[in-house]
């Protein structure tokens, strides 16, 4: 019997722990797990998150980046409890172990997914991974989880065209920059422009045509962003007809969120996440595998991350 939803996480993933005042902290995934402990979800099939193999990391990274990830708390031993990669993405002790297990999450769901054990899967996990590209980790992100699972679908699973769907309020960079040559993969991105990084631009389509951005403007709210939806992501999920859709599920476009400006609320997560799972009903037999991206206010986090995963628990 195929069991609707499985959450992937571990502990290990808290164990990431940039300096005080970090944005990115571990009480975000603990904000996620506790909004998903009440009795509604005691459906829910949770599993633990396996390493990712440096054969899957190095599908989507350079395998002296990976190694640079890997190695940089003992390369750096003795020079003080931090690693940083850049203003913004540091490591500590537990790092490499979380961006492992990050990484790996994606990789399991994908495995479940196709063998038909799970409809669908949330992967709750930090750090994010959107903002990593092939040669450089940046923005919060060590390895890029959904290109991690989406190659592996491909390389493991032999799926064919894949669609990874980004509604993060930061424009995903990393996950632009590992497909912009790939005709079989199509990225879509919803995210506020201006913000950082200072891509995803209306014109960035990709060697093939493969990538779709759909910046909104600061201040947007839900009519806004549902309109984009329906008028412009689904028609090119609809001609594209992938055979396994990705979520890069960001919850940082909350009205709340101390990072960016647009007025999303958990309801409108829950209509994003409705539209995909029904569309991918079609072509892609249902198959969905979402990971946790972004998502800065601890309540609003919360919130839309319950939304998303009780609509995914309806397919």
């Amino acid at each position: 019997m195929t069991i609707s939803t499985a959450i992937i996480t571990h502990p290990a993933c808290l164990g990431h722990k940039p300096p005080d005042g970090h944005p990115e902290r571990p009480r975000r995934l603990s904000a996620v797990l506790d909004s998903l402990a009440g009795a509604e979800f005691q459906a829910l099939t949770w599993l633990e998150a396996p390493r990712a193999t440096l054969e899957a990391l190095i599908r989507a990274h350079d395998e002296s980046v990976v190694e640079a990830i890997l190695g940089a708390m003992d390369v750096h031993a003795g020079q003080g409890e931090y690693v940083s990669i850049d203003g913004d993405t540091i490591m500590s002790a537990g790092s490499a172990e979380a961006a492992l297990r990050a990484a790996g999450a994606g990789v399991l769901a994908v495995d479940a997914v196709m063998a038909g054990r799970h409809r669908n899967a949330f992967c709750a996990v930090r750090p994010p991974g959107h903002h990593a590209e092939r040669f450089h980790p940046m923005g919060f992100c060590l390895f890029n989880n959904i290109a991690v699972a989406a190659l592996h679908a491909r390389a493991v699973h032999g799926v064919g065209r894949i669609a990874i769907v980004d509604f993060d309020v930061h424009h995903g960079n990393g996950t632009q920059d590992i497909f912009w040559n790939d005709p079989q993969t199509l990225y879509v991105s919803t995210h506020q422009s201006p913000l950082y990084p200072g891509t995803g631009a209306a014109d960035e389509r990709g060697a093939h045509g493969n990538i779709l951005n759909l910046p909104l403007a600061p201040g947007s709210d839900g009519a806004v962003f549902r309109a984009v939806l329906e008028q412009a992501m689904l028609p090119a999920l609809e001609q594209f007809s992938p055979e396994f859709l990705f979520i890069s599920a960001g919850f940082d476009a909350c009205a709340d969120d101390p990072l960016a400006d647009l007025r999303l609320t958990d309801a409108d997560f829950a209509f994003a996440t409705h539209m995909l799972c029904t569309f991918a009903a079609g072509p892609c037999g249902g198959r969905v595998v979402s990971a946790l991206e972004g998502g800065y206010d601890l309540g609003a986090l919360g919130l839309a991350a319950a939304a998303h995963v009780r609509t995914l628990m309806e397919f």
